[in-house]
């Protein structure tokens, strides 16, 4: 069984990002978990709160769901052409204390996605992503790129992937991270 988790970068209830982990999470193939994650209750990194209280227990939370994945999904929106600053703020604090990054990140299999309002979809912020998850010596898996632009057209009201093509291209991406994270 590959168990992978996927974290949405959006705080929003009604976030296209989240919507796509959830369709994701709908099409792993068989053999295949994916758990949803999302970022609520994870403080601004501060290092004088570190230090006098250790992580915060959502952040611990979040740090145990990530050692006990195969492979780690981000499902990252676009803010102003980079990564969203609570995402990164997550991952952060994810690669505290130092120490611990080898058991949370080295060789742990990541995949980068997302989904966009505009015309781009979010190659900005997954090309920002890189450095981050190379610095952390994660093993990240470029066999496919997944940017769902003009994605307010690909979910209905309720947040449902309702776009065939979409469709086609998440089940293939989520076939191949799985396998990626199996090795």
């Amino acid at each position: 069984m590959v168990r992978l988790l996927g974290i949405s970068g959006s705080l929003r209830a009604a976030s296209l990002n989240t919507a796509l982990l959830h369709a994701a999470a709908a099409r792993v193939p068989a053999g295949t978990t994916l758990e949803a994650a999302t970022l609520h209750g994870i403080p601004l990194y501060d290092g004088d709160l570190e230090a006098a209280s250790g992580l915060p227990p959502a952040v611990q939370a979040l740090k145990d769901r990530v050692r006990a994945a195969d492979g780690v999904l981000l499902v990252t929106p676009e803010y102003n052409n980079g990564i969203p600053g609570v995402f990164k703020n997550a991952i952060d604090w994810l690669s505290r204390p130092g120490a611990d990054i080898p058991a949370v990140f080295g060789d742990r299999s990541f995949a980068v996605i997302g989904a966009s309002p505009g015309g781009f979809g979010t190659q900005l912020a997954q090309d920002a992503w890189w450095p981050v998850l190379r610095t952390l010596r994660a093993r990240v898996w470029f066999g496919g790129r997944l940017m769902v632009s003009r994605a307010g057209g690909v979910f209905d009201a309720e947040g449902a992937l309702v776009d065939a093509k979409v469709d086609a291209q998440l089940r293939d991406f989520m076939a191949g991270f799985a396998a990626f994270a199996a090795r």
